[in-house]
């Protein structure tokens, strides 16, 4: 199978917010969609090794940022490349304010956001799918939303180019390089947690 034809598939980006205690969560996820206009429901799926998705499932509430055109690559590396088990993504950050559910949403580089309650959730092996009832929202600007085709090519850097010749796999949501002449088929990304599909040989 040529699995670049997974990347023809349309995705956009989202930053997931939950909270337990005094102590917020996040993370980067690109799978989100409506299911149901009645009930109004969406899914979203989040890997098992993200906190936030540990956090999620105690709470079972969320909010729903969709990232827009005008994000910037400081909003990835915060919700993304980093973990909230080292670090505390919200600790500090100005762009973020809390919805009637208690729950911060971000505010800066999104168009809107959706909150939810979680119904329901099925074990993907690696991901959960969350079925949940949308329970508030609001349009935040009118800039077209970030598709992942848009993100590789507008804001995700270029990789710089090294004057020595190396033999490895670059990972194409983040960049990092996994230098040797195999990547394991289960190798996950240290930095991202993205699997050996999104590599690509060097």
């Amino acid at each position: 199978m040529n699995k670049k034809a997974m990347y023809n598939l349309t995705y956009g980006l989202f930053v997931l917010t939950t909270k337990l205690g005094e102590r917020s969560q996040g993370c980067i996820i690109n799978t989100a969609m409506q299911v149901t206009t009645t009930p109004n429901r969406i899914t979203i799926t989040v890997n098992k090794q993200n906190l936030t998705h540990d956090v999620l499932m105690y709470t079972k509430v969320f909010n729903l940022s969709v990232l827009s055109e005008q994000a910037d690559f400081s909003v990835f590396q915060r919700f993304g490349f980093q973990s909230g088990r080292d670090v505390d993504k919200l600790a500090g950050y100005a762009h973020v304010k809390t919805a009637a559910n208690g729950m911060p949403y971000v505010t800066e580089g999104t168009n809107a956001y959706l909150s939810g309650k979680v119904i329901e959730t099925v074990d993907l092996g690696t991901h959960t799918l969350f079925v949940a009832d949308v329970t508030d929202g609001d349009v935040l600007s009118e800039v077209p939303s970030v598709t992942y085709a848009y993100y590789q090519s507008h804001i995700k850097p270029k990789p710089e180019k090294k004057a020595e010749d190396k033999t490895g796999y670059r990972c194409r949501i983040c960049g990092y390089v996994h230098e040797g002449e195999e990547l394991p088929e289960d190798f996950i990304c240290p930095i991202c947690k993205h699997g050996a599909s999104d590599f690509e040989k060097i």
